[in-house]
């Protein structure tokens, strides 16, 4: 697989089988490892963020993290992104409209992102925990569909499979098939990457639903909410604010989903038999 998300290092096999526990005794092998590094996006020439990524789909990145930051109301309002090489990571050069640009520099905040925690550095309580946007009703999801999605989803993470270290972000229609899926080392980026790749490609939000590889956080699902998307499947647990603002949203919130069984934390009625 030739992509820039993956290393590959040497390394140690060490267990029972090596004798004494030195690295100098043990087999040593190749190994493939999540790539990681500084992405920093600016906007009109101006540094906004510096987000610890996976480098790949990084166009997709730019316009989902700025979409779901709110830096812009559209796709069409991002007229361009280069990816520049900077000494230790890549630039995010973006480029949008005037008024999501006066905008911008308005509502600027200092913001230092991490693999874990996509509003670390956020200097209010009021930015970080931002009102979530109300989503429609019409969607409905059926468990079979659901699980379907799930049973398919590590047959698309190839950067997963071959390095155990990255969160997918899955966009599945409402029979359960998988259309596209997105990975990163950070869980909020894959959803970014997920969501820029969509925007692209003009994707109705009323037509599937989410399942990302991880844990549902609060920002899960206000990202998801912030284009749409009514149903957000998780394989891990949800947080208690996630729960909240996924009630407050109007949002399906799914959990826990494994084979053959998934919790619902709200609204309910959208999934059915």
């Amino acid at each position: 697989m030739s992509t820039s998300g993956v290393v590959a290092v040497d390394q140690w096999q060490l267990g029972k089988d090596s004798g004494r526990v030195s690295a100098q005794a043990a087999p040593r092998a190749s190994d493939h490892i999540a790539a990681e590094v500084p992405v920093a996006m600016s906007y009109n020439r101006h540094a906004h963020v510096v987000m610890m990524a996976t480098p790949d789909d990084l166009e997709d990145f730019g316009l989902g993290f700025s979409l779901t930051e709110g830096i812009i109301g559209g796709a069409e309002d991002l007229l361009g992104t280069k990816v520049l090489p900077r000494e230790g990571g890549v630039e995010l050069a973006m480029s949008i409209t005037e008024p999501w640009y006066d905008r911008l520099q308005t509502q600027r905040r200092n913001l230092t992102g991490r693999t874990g925690c996509g509003l670390c550095g956020a200097e209010r309580i009021e930015q970080a925990l931002r009102e979530p946007a109300p989503v429609g009703n019409q969607v409905r999801v059926s468990h079979r569909a659901m699980q379907r999605a799930l049973s398919d989803i590590t047959a698309h993470q190839p950067l997963q499979s071959i390095t155990g270290a990255t969160h997918g972000a899955a966009w599945c229609d409402l029979s359960g098939e998988i259309v596209a899926l997105r990975e990163d080392v950070g869980r909020h980026n894959a959803l970014d990457k997920l969501i820029g790749h969509l925007a692209r490609e003009g994707f109705d939000s009323q037509a599937g639903f989410v399942l990302v590889s991880s844990r549902a956080s609060y920002e899960m699902v206000y990202k998801a909410a912030a284009v749409g998307m009514e149903v957000l499947v998780a394989v891990s647990a949800p947080t208690t604010l996630a729960v909240d603002f996924a009630q407050r949203s109007g949002m399906t919130l799914v959990g826990f989903a494994r084979p053959g069984r998934h919790n619902i934390y709200t609204l309910p009625e959208r999934i059915e038999d």
